[in-house]
């Protein structure tokens, strides 16, 4: 059973892209969008090596938001019009890293989910083998997250903990 549309934010997008694993949304959901916002910042560097998968995977999911973005003043222009998109579509979910866009988003009683829960749910439905290796190439390309809360779910899906920062 899918869980219906997500709207998903730069920094999971970037993320997923780099572990060529963006084909999760659409086996976790059952529709994906993204505002132009979003789209805007996903396509701005042309020379990296996923953006080709990252333009042909979301320009049919672009949509455009319809409310005046008041959220500009208080976080990112993506983030703000993710959650505006959430909003308009009556989506399911957010997909989004950030710390305090989430903490905003979540305070308007959005159901947000960040790239690491994506990828531990993928796990427990069998669509991953490991996530170790998904890991390590986050450290790798400079993703942000946090060693221990990797190790937490390594160990939660039992798999052998990084032991060091790559």
């Amino acid at each position: 059973m899918k869980n219906g549309l997500v709207i998903a934010d730069a920094g999971p997008i970037f993320s997923l892209a780099i572990i060529d694993k963006l084909e999760l949304l659409n086996n976790l959901f059952d529709e994906i969008k993204i505002p132009n916002a979003v789209w805007e910042e996903i396509t701005l560097k042309k020379n990296t090596e996923y953006y080709r998968k990252i333009r042909i995977f979301f320009e049919p999911k672009v949509v455009k938001i319809s409310s005046f973005n008041e959220l500009t003043f208080i976080m990112d222009y993506g983030e703000s019009e993710s959650i505006i998109l959430y909003k308009e579509l009556n989506a399911q979910f957010l997909l989004i890293d950030d710390k305090k866009a989430r903490t905003i988003a979540e305070n308007f009683n959005i159901e947000c989910i960040g790239t690491l829960g994506l990828l531990s749910i993928a796990k427990s439905k069998g669509l991953l083998d490991e996530l170790r290796p998904l890991f390590i190439q986050f450290l790798q390309n400079n993703r942000y997250y946090s060693l221990k809360l990797l190790n937490k779910l390594l160990e939660n899906h039992k798999e052998q903990k990084i032991t060091y920062k790559a």
